[in-house]
């Protein structure tokens, strides 16, 4: 290799594991690190895993992990990251908020999460006035409950001392960022063609599939009215208003909904809505009235009729489920 790395010394990650991470978003981490000593043929990266208290931990997925160390026992560390998954809220407990804490005190150490372990740093306090990101399904919850940390709809985000990453393959491309800022560009294309990855997305590039990619370019009305909806949910616009919006007419709208996502606009609108009410039932201690108040609903009661028609349940029974 024409790069010298011989002057460097290896900078050392830790990683937090707390029940049922997502073992796919912290092996790609850890991968990307693996790969960088390989591929410049030195040690820039070491990592320790870590838990709360040192014992083995399951993912997501069942299978269970060994960690080096409790969270107490890891030091020297310049980048500290803690690894979410499913049931993130069960993890915060006082001793995880004592240990977060203990660990933002150590010196020039950079924080980060990845998945919903940005629920854990946004608990304690250490993501406010932060741009952050998260899974997109507890986007919606994590702005509610979290109005001082500035949540984007972004892959990751990288803010002076403080990473985060929405999870799944989105961990390797904030890894190979970070790597490149380090490394240069070479060494992360090295690394990319080793995992077959063949394109690096940006921290700006979308969690989810835009609309427009399942409908094709040729559908750019359609994808604005929707874009229009998703972004006015808690104070829906009419239909006359979205159409004018659009710049087509009401008429034209609807058969654009019926022809290419097999239902009216309004039916559309309230499905985006409810999946939202959805969310933050399931993620926040909000009341049912708040909830429907939020997502647009004039009353309660309205609110329980739609969600039962939908789901099969009332929002009330669903939240004891």
């Amino acid at each position: 290799m024409s790069t010298d790395y011989s002057d460097l010394l290896p900078e050392h990650f830790g990683f937090l594991l707390v029940a049922n991470f997502s073992l796919i978003a912290f092996s790609s981490a850890i991968e990307a690190l693996r790969m960088a000593n390989q591929s410049a043929e030195k040690i820039l990266y070491k990592w320790t895993v870590c838990t709360l208290e040192g014992t083995p931990v399951s993912a997501s997925n069942g299978l269970e992990i060994k960690p080096d160390c409790s969270v107490d026992d890891i030091h020297n560390m310049s980048t500290f990251i803690v690894c979410g998954g499913i049931q993130i809220s069960d993890q915060w407990t006082r001793p995880m908020q004592v240990a977060l804490r203990k660990v933002t005190t150590q010196r020039n150490i950079i924080v980060g999460a990845i998945c919903t372990g940005s629920y854990l740093l946004a608990k304690a306090g250490l993501l406010n006035g932060y741009k952050s990101t998260i899974h997109w399904e507890n986007m919606a919850s994590m702005r509610e409950e979290f109005p001082n940390a500035h949540f984007t709809d972004d892959l990751y985000q990288i803010d002076r001392d403080r990473l985060t990453c929405a999870g799944g393959l989105a961990s390797l491309d904030m890894m190979l960022n970070l790597i490149g800022r380090k490394h240069g560009p070479k060494l992360t294309t090295m690394i990319s063609e080793l995992a077959l990855c063949e394109r690096i997305r940006n921290a700006d590039d979308r969690q989810r599939i835009p609309l427009q990619l399942h409908l094709g370019s040729n559908q750019p009305k359609l994808t604005e009215a929707v874009t229009l909806m998703e972004a006015n949910l808690e104070e829906p616009i009419s239909l006359d208003e979205l159409s004018g919006y659009v710049g087509i007419s009401r008429r034209q709208l609807e058969r654009l909904f019926q022809k290419h996502l097999s239902c009216v606009p309004t039916r559309y609108y309230l499905n985006l809505r409810l999946k939202r009410a959805r969310l933050l039932l399931l993620q926040t201690s909000k009341s049912i009235v708040d909830i429907a108040l939020a997502c647009g609903f004039i009353s309660a009661p309205h609110f329980s009729k739609c969600y039962r028609d939908m789901f099969g349940i009332p929002p009330r029974d669903e939240r004891r489920k």
